[in-house]
Protein backbone atom coordinates (compact mmCIF):
# COMPACT_ATOMS: atom_id res chain seq x y z
CA UNK A 1 0.00 0.00 0.00
CA UNK A 2 1.35 3.35 -0.93
CA UNK A 3 2.38 5.89 1.72
CA UNK A 4 -0.48 8.40 0.51
CA UNK A 5 -3.36 5.61 0.84
CA UNK A 6 -1.94 4.73 4.05
CA UNK A 7 -2.27 8.32 5.47
CA UNK A 8 -5.72 8.35 4.17
CA UNK A 9 -6.51 5.50 6.18
CA UNK A 10 -5.13 6.81 9.07
CA UNK A 11 -7.04 10.22 8.74
CA UNK A 12 -10.24 8.25 8.02
CA UNK A 13 -9.77 5.68 10.95
CA UNK A 14 -9.11 8.36 13.03
CA UNK A 15 -11.56 10.99 12.16
CA UNK A 16 -14.18 10.30 15.11
CA UNK A 17 -11.35 10.97 17.35
CA UNK A 18 -10.39 13.71 15.31
CA UNK A 19 -13.86 15.61 15.30
CA UNK A 20 -14.38 14.96 19.24
CA UNK A 21 -11.41 17.13 19.44
CA UNK A 22 -12.31 19.48 17.32
CA UNK A 23 -15.81 20.13 18.91
CA UNK A 24 -14.15 20.27 22.30
CA UNK A 25 -11.95 22.89 21.08
CA UNK A 26 -14.88 24.97 19.40
CA UNK A 27 -16.62 24.20 22.94
CA UNK A 28 -13.64 25.86 25.15
CA UNK A 29 -13.58 28.84 22.85
CA UNK A 30 -17.84 28.90 23.11
CA UNK A 31 -16.91 29.43 27.37
CA UNK A 32 -14.08 32.06 27.04
CA UNK A 33 -15.62 34.51 24.26
CA UNK A 34 -19.08 35.89 25.26
CA UNK A 35 -21.70 37.80 23.69
CA UNK A 36 -21.10 41.60 25.37
CA UNK A 37 -23.17 45.25 25.06
CA UNK A 38 -21.06 48.19 26.37
CA UNK A 39 -23.10 49.69 29.60
CA UNK A 40 -23.24 53.42 27.37
CA UNK A 41 -24.81 52.86 23.72
CA UNK A 42 -25.86 56.32 23.39
CA UNK A 43 -24.66 56.51 19.85
CA UNK A 44 -25.94 53.17 18.82
CA UNK A 45 -29.34 54.11 19.67
CA UNK A 46 -29.40 57.27 18.32
CA UNK A 47 -28.65 55.58 15.00
CA UNK A 48 -31.62 53.54 15.52
CA UNK A 49 -33.46 56.78 16.20
CA UNK A 50 -32.30 58.11 13.06
CA UNK A 51 -33.28 54.95 11.02
CA UNK A 52 -35.00 51.77 12.38
CA UNK A 53 -33.77 49.58 9.50
CA UNK A 54 -30.22 50.27 11.37
CA UNK A 55 -31.33 47.57 13.56
CA UNK A 56 -30.31 44.98 10.79
CA UNK A 57 -27.03 46.31 10.50
CA UNK A 58 -25.59 46.10 13.66
CA UNK A 59 -22.99 44.78 14.51
CA UNK A 60 -22.49 41.65 17.14
CA UNK A 61 -19.22 42.50 19.86
CA UNK A 62 -18.04 39.45 22.10
CA UNK A 63 -15.57 39.98 24.34
CA UNK A 64 -13.22 37.58 26.05
CA UNK A 65 -11.49 38.23 29.47
CA UNK A 66 -7.93 39.27 29.91
CA UNK A 67 -5.59 39.76 32.99
CA UNK A 68 -4.00 43.13 32.17
CA UNK A 69 -5.92 46.40 31.81
CA UNK A 70 -5.16 47.09 27.89
CA UNK A 71 -7.94 45.66 26.12
CA UNK A 72 -7.86 45.22 22.34
CA UNK A 73 -10.67 45.99 20.23
CA UNK A 74 -9.99 43.44 17.16
CA UNK A 75 -11.76 44.31 13.39
CA UNK A 76 -11.68 41.69 10.78
CA UNK A 77 -11.96 41.81 7.09
CA UNK A 78 -13.75 40.94 4.83
CA UNK A 79 -13.87 36.99 5.89
CA UNK A 80 -13.10 35.81 8.59
CA UNK A 81 -15.19 36.97 11.55
CA UNK A 82 -12.71 38.80 14.03
CA UNK A 83 -13.46 36.12 16.49
CA UNK A 84 -11.56 33.55 14.30
CA UNK A 85 -8.87 35.74 12.59
CA UNK A 86 -6.78 36.04 15.45
CA UNK A 87 -7.17 32.66 16.89
CA UNK A 88 -3.63 32.37 17.08
CA UNK A 89 -3.04 35.33 18.68
CA UNK A 90 -5.75 35.12 21.41
CA UNK A 91 -3.32 34.66 24.70
CA UNK A 92 -0.38 37.33 23.40
CA UNK A 93 -3.53 39.20 23.44
CA UNK A 94 -5.08 38.29 26.79
CA UNK A 95 -1.61 39.08 28.74
CA UNK A 96 -2.55 42.60 28.25
CA UNK A 97 -6.27 42.66 28.56
CA UNK A 98 -9.81 41.68 27.35
CA UNK A 99 -9.78 41.12 23.56
CA UNK A 100 -13.18 42.74 22.31
CA UNK A 101 -14.55 40.93 18.97
CA UNK A 102 -16.37 43.04 16.42
CA UNK A 103 -18.35 40.30 14.07
CA UNK A 104 -20.25 42.41 10.99
CA UNK A 105 -23.41 41.42 10.37
CA UNK A 106 -24.16 38.77 8.07
CA UNK A 107 -27.28 40.37 6.02
CA UNK A 108 -26.70 43.50 6.34
CA UNK A 109 -23.70 46.54 6.94
CA UNK A 110 -23.64 50.46 7.54
CA UNK A 111 -20.73 51.79 8.50
CA UNK A 112 -22.81 54.43 10.13
CA UNK A 113 -23.72 51.72 12.47
CA UNK A 114 -20.72 50.61 13.15
CA UNK A 115 -18.98 53.77 13.97
CA UNK A 116 -22.24 54.05 16.40
CA UNK A 117 -20.96 50.88 17.98
CA UNK A 118 -17.13 51.61 18.58
CA UNK A 119 -17.74 54.81 19.73
CA UNK A 120 -19.72 53.32 22.19
CA UNK A 121 -17.34 50.90 23.15
CA UNK A 122 -14.60 52.87 23.44
CA UNK A 123 -16.32 55.17 25.53
CA UNK A 124 -17.41 52.44 27.83
CA UNK A 125 -14.12 51.34 28.39
CA UNK A 126 -12.65 55.41 28.87
CA UNK A 127 -15.51 55.60 31.47
CA UNK A 128 -13.60 52.17 32.98
CA UNK A 129 -10.39 54.18 33.15
CA UNK A 130 -9.26 51.49 30.06
CA UNK A 131 -7.69 53.02 26.57
CA UNK A 132 -7.83 50.21 23.98
CA UNK A 133 -5.46 49.73 21.03
CA UNK A 134 -7.19 48.85 17.72
CA UNK A 135 -6.52 45.89 15.21
CA UNK A 136 -7.49 46.12 12.08
CA UNK A 137 -7.41 43.22 9.40
CA UNK A 138 -7.21 44.25 5.52
CA UNK A 139 -10.96 45.42 5.50
CA UNK A 140 -11.16 46.57 8.84
CA UNK A 141 -8.52 48.76 8.57
CA UNK A 142 -10.24 50.85 5.84
CA UNK A 143 -13.53 50.94 8.63
CA UNK A 144 -10.77 52.10 11.17
CA UNK A 145 -9.27 54.76 8.50
CA UNK A 146 -12.65 56.37 8.32
CA UNK A 147 -13.64 55.65 11.39
CA UNK A 148 -10.82 58.19 12.79
CA UNK A 149 -11.44 60.73 9.94
CA UNK A 150 -15.46 61.42 11.32
CA UNK A 151 -14.39 60.89 15.27
CA UNK A 152 -14.01 63.66 17.79
CA UNK A 153 -11.20 64.29 19.79
CA UNK A 154 -12.36 62.74 22.53
CA UNK A 155 -12.40 59.60 21.12
CA UNK A 156 -9.10 59.87 19.79
CA UNK A 157 -7.38 60.93 23.14
CA UNK A 158 -9.66 57.41 24.23
CA UNK A 159 -7.73 55.40 22.07
CA UNK A 160 -3.87 53.64 22.95
CA UNK A 161 -3.11 52.70 20.03
CA UNK A 162 -3.44 51.15 16.18
CA UNK A 163 -2.05 47.94 14.59
CA UNK A 164 -2.76 47.87 10.88
CA UNK A 165 -2.29 44.23 9.45
CA UNK A 166 -2.21 43.81 6.01
CA UNK A 167 -4.33 47.41 5.55
CA UNK A 168 -6.87 47.56 2.30
CA UNK A 169 -8.02 51.26 2.49
CA UNK A 170 -9.77 51.64 -1.35
CA UNK A 171 -11.01 49.88 -3.90
CA UNK A 172 -7.79 51.16 -5.65
CA UNK A 173 -5.72 48.60 -3.37
CA UNK A 174 -7.51 45.61 -5.00
CA UNK A 175 -8.96 47.24 -8.78
CA UNK A 176 -5.95 48.44 -11.09
CA UNK A 177 -6.98 51.86 -13.80
CA UNK A 178 -8.08 49.83 -17.71
CA UNK A 179 -4.68 50.74 -18.48
CA UNK A 180 -2.39 48.95 -16.18
CA UNK A 181 -3.79 45.62 -16.75
CA UNK A 182 -1.83 44.25 -19.50
CA UNK A 183 -0.61 41.68 -17.56
CA UNK A 184 -3.98 39.71 -17.07
CA UNK A 185 -7.33 40.58 -14.16
CA UNK A 186 -7.04 38.40 -11.09
CA UNK A 187 -10.04 36.34 -9.87
CA UNK A 188 -10.27 38.49 -6.88
CA UNK A 189 -10.18 41.95 -8.76
CA UNK A 190 -12.40 40.94 -11.73
CA UNK A 191 -14.76 39.82 -9.24
CA UNK A 192 -14.41 43.03 -7.08
CA UNK A 193 -14.71 45.16 -10.07
CA UNK A 194 -17.97 43.25 -10.81
CA UNK A 195 -19.36 43.91 -7.44
CA UNK A 196 -18.86 47.48 -7.56
CA UNK A 197 -20.65 47.91 -10.82
CA UNK A 198 -23.34 46.12 -10.25
CA UNK A 199 -26.76 47.68 -9.95
CA UNK A 200 -27.81 48.12 -6.16
CA UNK A 201 -31.12 46.96 -6.99
CA UNK A 202 -30.63 44.46 -9.13
CA UNK A 203 -30.74 41.26 -6.41
CA UNK A 204 -30.16 38.43 -9.20
CA UNK A 205 -27.14 40.35 -10.32
CA UNK A 206 -25.71 41.10 -6.85
CA UNK A 207 -26.32 37.33 -5.58
CA UNK A 208 -24.16 35.78 -9.11
CA UNK A 209 -21.19 38.07 -8.17
CA UNK A 210 -21.57 37.42 -4.55
CA UNK A 211 -21.69 33.81 -5.19
CA UNK A 212 -18.34 34.11 -7.03
CA UNK A 213 -16.73 36.40 -4.44
CA UNK A 214 -17.52 33.53 -2.05
CA UNK A 215 -15.77 30.96 -4.57
CA UNK A 216 -13.12 33.17 -4.24
CA UNK A 217 -12.56 33.49 -0.67
CA UNK A 218 -12.88 29.71 -0.49
CA UNK A 219 -10.24 29.24 -2.33
CA UNK A 220 -7.99 31.32 -0.75
CA UNK A 221 -8.59 29.68 2.62
CA UNK A 222 -7.94 26.24 1.09
CA UNK A 223 -4.45 27.28 -0.84
CA UNK A 224 -3.43 28.93 2.63
CA UNK A 225 -4.08 25.25 4.13
CA UNK A 226 -2.19 23.62 1.58
CA UNK A 227 0.60 21.04 2.56
CA UNK A 228 0.05 22.44 6.08
CA UNK A 229 -0.78 19.78 9.25
CA UNK A 230 -4.06 21.28 10.43
CA UNK A 231 -4.11 21.01 14.39
CA UNK A 232 -7.48 20.64 16.41
CA UNK A 233 -7.27 24.59 16.78
CA UNK A 234 -7.22 24.79 13.06
CA UNK A 235 -9.95 22.56 12.48
CA UNK A 236 -12.18 23.97 15.22
CA UNK A 237 -12.66 27.43 13.60
CA UNK A 238 -12.81 26.39 10.32
CA UNK A 239 -15.96 25.75 10.24
CA UNK A 240 -16.93 28.94 11.49
CA UNK A 241 -14.97 30.48 8.50
CA UNK A 242 -16.64 28.66 6.02
CA UNK A 243 -19.94 29.03 7.94
CA UNK A 244 -18.95 33.34 7.33
CA UNK A 245 -18.58 32.81 3.80
CA UNK A 246 -21.83 30.50 3.39
CA UNK A 247 -23.80 32.43 4.82
CA UNK A 248 -23.35 35.93 4.36
CA UNK A 249 -26.48 37.18 2.76
CA UNK A 250 -25.57 38.74 -0.35
CA UNK A 251 -27.04 41.41 0.39
CA UNK A 252 -24.50 41.76 3.32
CA UNK A 253 -21.65 40.84 1.27
CA UNK A 254 -22.37 43.47 -1.38
CA UNK A 255 -22.86 46.65 1.22
CA UNK A 256 -19.38 45.28 2.42
CA UNK A 257 -17.97 45.98 -0.52
CA UNK A 258 -19.66 49.59 -1.18
CA UNK A 259 -18.11 50.28 2.23
CA UNK A 260 -14.91 49.72 0.87
CA UNK A 261 -16.13 51.66 -2.18
CA UNK A 262 -16.76 54.78 -0.53
CA UNK A 263 -13.71 55.37 1.43
CA UNK A 264 -11.69 58.03 0.84
CA UNK A 265 -7.54 57.83 0.95
CA UNK A 266 -6.35 60.00 3.52
CA UNK A 267 -5.32 63.19 2.77
CA UNK A 268 -1.68 64.11 3.70
CA UNK A 269 -2.06 67.46 4.66
CA UNK A 270 -2.95 66.71 8.33
CA UNK A 271 -2.08 63.42 10.62
CA UNK A 272 -5.28 60.58 10.92
CA UNK A 273 -3.61 59.37 14.26
CA UNK A 274 -1.08 60.84 16.73
CA UNK A 275 -0.57 57.71 19.00
CA UNK A 276 1.42 54.64 18.51
CA UNK A 277 0.44 52.59 15.03
CA UNK A 278 1.63 49.56 14.40
CA UNK A 279 1.59 48.59 10.38
CA UNK A 280 2.27 44.79 9.22
CA UNK A 281 2.60 43.87 5.48
CA UNK A 282 2.60 40.06 4.55
CA UNK A 283 5.98 39.64 2.22
CA UNK A 284 3.30 38.29 -0.33
CA UNK A 285 1.33 41.44 -0.17
CA UNK A 286 1.32 41.87 -3.73
CA UNK A 287 -0.55 38.42 -4.22
CA UNK A 288 -3.75 40.61 -3.37
CA UNK A 289 -3.01 44.20 -3.68
CA UNK A 290 -2.22 45.35 -6.67
CA UNK A 291 0.62 46.65 -8.03
CA UNK A 292 -0.75 50.20 -7.93
CA UNK A 293 -2.20 49.75 -4.60
CA UNK A 294 -1.79 53.36 -3.14
CA UNK A 295 -1.84 51.94 0.18
CA UNK A 296 0.93 49.67 -0.67
CA UNK A 297 2.87 53.39 -1.71
CA UNK A 298 1.89 54.61 1.57
CA UNK A 299 3.36 52.33 3.73
CA UNK A 300 6.51 51.58 1.17
CA UNK A 301 7.66 54.95 1.70
CA UNK A 302 8.48 56.89 5.70
CA UNK A 303 7.90 60.54 4.10
CA UNK A 304 4.45 59.51 3.13
CA UNK A 305 2.82 57.41 5.86
CA UNK A 306 5.06 59.44 8.99
CA UNK A 307 2.43 62.99 7.65
CA UNK A 308 -0.77 60.20 8.29
CA UNK A 309 0.62 58.45 11.18
CA UNK A 310 3.50 60.47 13.06
CA UNK A 311 4.55 58.25 15.34
CA UNK A 312 4.42 54.50 12.80
CA UNK A 313 5.92 51.98 12.64
CA UNK A 314 6.51 49.45 9.43
CA UNK A 315 7.60 46.09 9.86
CA UNK A 316 7.49 43.21 6.80
CA UNK A 317 6.17 39.84 7.77
CA UNK A 318 8.31 37.24 6.37
CA UNK A 319 8.32 33.21 7.29
CA UNK A 320 10.88 31.48 8.96
CA UNK A 321 10.34 28.97 6.64
CA UNK A 322 11.96 29.53 2.92
CA UNK A 323 9.40 28.65 0.35
CA UNK A 324 6.19 29.55 2.27
CA UNK A 325 6.00 33.21 2.34
CA UNK A 326 3.60 35.14 4.01
CA UNK A 327 0.64 35.97 2.05
CA UNK A 328 -1.89 38.68 3.12
CA UNK A 329 -3.55 38.66 6.84
CA UNK A 330 -1.89 35.47 7.31
CA UNK A 331 -2.92 35.59 10.69
CA UNK A 332 -4.19 31.87 10.72
CA UNK A 333 -0.87 30.02 8.62
CA UNK A 334 1.87 32.04 9.79
CA UNK A 335 1.20 33.32 13.25
CA UNK A 336 4.42 32.73 14.92
CA UNK A 337 5.60 35.34 12.11
CA UNK A 338 2.70 38.09 13.50
CA UNK A 339 3.11 37.24 16.91
CA UNK A 340 7.13 37.81 16.92
CA UNK A 341 6.42 41.20 15.91
CA UNK A 342 3.09 42.21 17.94
CA UNK A 343 4.46 40.83 21.22
CA UNK A 344 7.54 43.04 20.87
CA UNK A 345 5.70 46.23 19.67
CA UNK A 346 3.08 45.29 22.84
CA UNK A 347 6.12 45.25 25.24
CA UNK A 348 7.55 48.38 23.95
CA UNK A 349 4.37 50.00 23.56
CA UNK A 350 2.70 49.17 26.79
CA UNK A 351 5.51 49.29 29.38
CA UNK A 352 8.46 51.76 27.83
CA UNK A 353 10.07 52.02 31.73
CA UNK A 354 10.68 48.73 31.66
CA UNK A 355 12.51 48.67 28.14
CA UNK A 356 14.60 51.62 30.03
CA UNK A 357 15.58 49.45 33.12
CA UNK A 358 16.76 46.43 30.64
Amino acid sequence: MSDKSTKLRVVKDNRPVVTAFTAAAGFIRGISIKRFAPKLRRCEFDEIELDSNSLRTRCQIFREKGAGSVPTIVLGGFVPDATETVEFQRKLLRQHGSIYYVNYSRNRFCQKMFAAQLTDLIESLACKGQKPLIMGISFGCGLLFNFLRHAGEQVHENIRGLVLVSPVITTDDLIRPAEQKQDGVRILESNLKKIVAADPANESDISKHIERSRRCFQALFNSGAENRQLNVRHLAIRKKINDVIEYTSARGGFERVVALRNFRFPQFSSSLFSGPVLALLAENESDILVPTSPTLKLFSEPSLYSRVFPSCIVKTVRSHIPGDGVAHASLIFHHEAYNDLLESWYEKTLYPRLRLAD
